[in-house]
């Protein structure tokens, strides 16, 4: 097996090219197994129907109008969701590549170690931005109104930076929890609180202080209100910097525990 110092010696160049191998052979996987793009395919269609066709009549006359005012509420926020959703993919991917060997594979060959990081990050990166492309189609189709294409990949890209930082504690749990159902149920118990305890779904204004206190520090909430500035108009400033300072503090901390915890594992 490769050692540390050996990955250390590796060019810049040669980590590109290892790194754009394993995402084509990663890309390649998700074509011989179609199902597992499931869930980017079919979450934002559930998710953006539901929430509108159940919650959309009521709280859209608490936001001053009907299903078509919350439509425009719910959407920037859903793109939000779809970021820290679907990165838990990246760990339970990761986890059962441990458990099937192939984590080994790559740890014997004379590859950079972080180019295996990289690689997964990249692919659920792409996921995510078809997951958003999906979204997308099915809001138009319900009725929300694309006003600011400028506003709209800002807030695709904001949402990609955001993700590609939450990816690294996943990736961190992938290597440290027993299997993909642990990785899982440990993502599960980190998204709902953070998920539902922001201004997603729903304006924070009438939830109790304590939990009002909550949603101010909480990522998808700055997330996603920066989102609706983009997209819909409104405050960005504010909400923009502090998701930036999340997502490059969450990377600073966790990208070197992840690629050390991946180099040592046993």
């Amino acid at each position: 097996m490769a050692t540390g110092t050996d990955d250390a010696r590796i060019t810049l160049r040669a980590h590109l090219r290892h790194t754009g191998a394993l995402v084509r052979r990663n890309l390649l996987w998700i074509r011989q197994d179609p199902e597992s793009m499931a869930d980017a395919l079919l979450m934002p269609v559930i998710f953006t129907l539901l929430f509108v066709f159940v919650f959309g009549g009521s709280i859209g006359q608490a936001l001053g109008g009907g299903q078509d005012q919350y439509v425009q509420y719910v959407i920037p926020g859903m793109i939000a969701m779809m970021s820290m959703t679907l990165s838990q993919g990246v760990g339970t991917g990761f986890s059962q590549d441990f458990n099937s060997g192939v984590m080994d594979r790559f740890r014997s060959l004379p590859i950079g170690r972080g180019s295996v990081l990289f690689a997964k990050i990249s692919v659920e990166l792409l996921r995510m931005l078809f997951a958003t492309t999906v979204l997308m189609i099915v809001s138009v189709a319900v009725g929300f109104d694309i006003t600011n294409w400028p506003g709209l990949f800002a807030t695709v890209a904001l949402s990609t930076a955001f993700a590609s930082s939450i990816m690294w504690v996943f990736l961190t749990l992938g290597v440290i929890m027993k299997n993909a159902q642990s990785v899982q149920a440990m993502g599960f118990l980190v998204l709902f609180p953070l998920q539902f305890g922001s201004s997603i779904f729903a304006p924070t204004t009438s939830m109790p202080g304590w939990l009002q206190a909550f949603t101010d520090y909480n990522p998808l909430s700055t997330l996603a209100d920066a989102a609706r500035g983009l997209m819909v108009g409104g405050p960005v400033a504010h909400d923009l910097w502090v998701t930036l300072g999340w997502s490059v503090a969450i990377t600073a901390i966790m990208a070197p525990i992840a690629i050390h915890k991946f180099r040592t594992k046993s």
